[in-house]
């Protein structure tokens, strides 16, 4: 039986150890490059680079990796059907797809996602230059690796300008809210698509949705949401209207903002600067949804890495907003839920499959 990925607790390395990491790819080049960039990394060790899923299958209960890095085409037996074996034979290894940024590669990422993968890295072009590549693997791929484990030597992070207080606040209703705004981003697909189709038809506010995603990879988001929805779910349009029952998702590379205009609520997309490194930014959108909505809107950070949304949530609370973030235990990833929690910024911290229940509960839906 799969497990689902959110309830695999993040590993804890040892004083001094690595994460073991096994490459699994079909590219040779891929392979190499995989291998030159994260062996210069301390707290990774490279334990093997394999061809194909079987012969990737073969090596792990020889190497005993921490997680695999799995390309998704692959002769054989294909990155799709290795995942559905590991989850099978080890189901808390940890798995980081690769896959390209195109219309197939992004269904078939939905589907790892849905099959208990981790995360996954989109695929570049390998026609340029080495030294870019590799810069390109370290930037994204490495943290990926690391959000997962805990790295006692590490120097521990601290929020800044944010007092510590306790997790959770008293239950308490948000100032009538008039819009639901969502941030969400590692083990967002898999969280998005347990909260969305559960919202009941007629539901009576507009539901906008920031996912770390690229351009691609939102608009399958939208249809996959959309196909399990007696909501309207559609990647967002600059000028499209915001209106009750219908759920919007930013579209990659671009910040979600809403505008008023006569009176109605629309969506303004632009590419400004990256926020959080990210675009969408969850920040962008809950500053925007302030200004626009005067604090009515309830805020929902689920699983992510990182702290994008933390800000954003100070903004919106400052204004009497409501904020319900993921629990740790059901989180792919608790950096983004968790930062906002950590500041004493959540009316509620719940497991996910509350987050609906309590979501109707403050709507009176």
């Amino acid at each position: 039986m799969t497990i689902p990925s959110a309830q695999l607790p993040r590993g804890t390395n040892k004083p001094g150890g690595k994460i073991r990491v096994l490459v699994v790819d079909d590219s040779i080049v891929i392979r190499h490059l995989l291998r030159q960039a994260l062996q210069e990394d301390p707290d990774i060790e490279v334990v093997g680079a394999e061809a194909n899923g079987v012969a990737a299958l073969a090596r792990i209960p020889l190497v005993s990796p921490d997680l695999v890095t799995l390309d998704i085409e692959m002769p054989e037996m294909d990155g799709l059907d290795t995942l559905r074996q590991i989850r099978k034979r080890h189901p808390r290894l940890r798995t980081i797809m690769f896959s390209t940024l195109t219309t197939r590669g992004g269904s078939a990422t939905f589907e790892a996602l849905s099959l208990g993968a981790d995360d996954y890295v989109a695929k570049g072009s390998n026609n340029g230059p080495l030294d870019q590549s590799l810069l390109a693997l370290r930037s994204e791929l490495i943290p990926k690796i690391k959000q997962f484990f805990v790295l006692p030597a590490a120097p521990a992070t601290r929020i800044q300008s944010l007092p510590i207080a306790r997790v959770e606040a008293p239950r308490r209703r948000a100032l009538a809210p008039l819009v639901v705004a969502i941030g969400v981003s590692t083990g967002g697909p898999q969280a998005l698509m347990s909260v969305i189709p559960k919202l009941p038809a007629g539901f009576p506010l507009p539901v906008l949705i920031v996912q770390h995603m690229p351009a691609t990879f939102t608009r399958l988001l939208a249809e996959r949401l959309q196909a399990t929805s007696p909501l309207r779910v559609e990647e967002a349009a600059d000028g499209m209207a915001i209106v009750p029952g219908k759920v919007l998702v930013a579209p990659g590379d671009f910040h979600m903002r809403v505008r008023t205009s006569g009176g109605s609520k629309v969506v303004a997309l632009d590419q400004g600067p990256h926020e959080n490194s990210c675009r969408p930014s969850v920040d962008v959108l809950f500053r925007s949804v302030c200004e626009n909505y005067q604090g009515a809107v309830l805020s929902i950070v689920m699983t992510g890495m990182g702290h994008d949304g933390l800000k954003g949530t100070q903004v919106l609370k400052s204004a009497g907003a409501y904020s319900l973030v993921q629990d740790e235990a059901t989180s792919v990833v608790w950096g983004m839920p968790g930062s906002i929690a950590q500041a004493g910024l959540a009316d509620r911290v719940a497991p996910l499959d509350q987050i609906v229940p309590e979501l109707l509960w403050l709507v009176k839906a």
